[in-house]
């Protein structure tokens, strides 16, 4: 039987080396995010990114800054 993530955590690789990582509860929440906003959006605008499971936390960036993105499932507790 195969196991469930219980949430993703998104790497993203930005120009200039830096490195930032997300959470989404579900991999259907983040294809949503990446279609509706950052795949969409023109490369010099900004866009949000949710930081948390908290409400009105976001990272802004300019989406022609995402170098890469890795998708990792996350098996584990929530507290790991």
């Amino acid at each position: 039987m195969a196991r469930t993530p219980r949430r993703y955590a998104i790497h993203l690789f930005l120009s200039g080396g830096h490195h930032h990582a997300v959470h989404f509860n579900t991999l259907e929440e983040f294809q949503n995010w990446y279609g509706g906003v950052l795949n969409a959006a023109v490369p010099d605008a900004f866009i949000n990114v949710p930081i948390s499971d908290l409400s009105n936390e976001y990272l802004v960036l300019r989406a022609g800054s995402v170098q890469a993105i890795r998708v990792e499932p996350i098996y584990g507790a929530l507290d790991d």
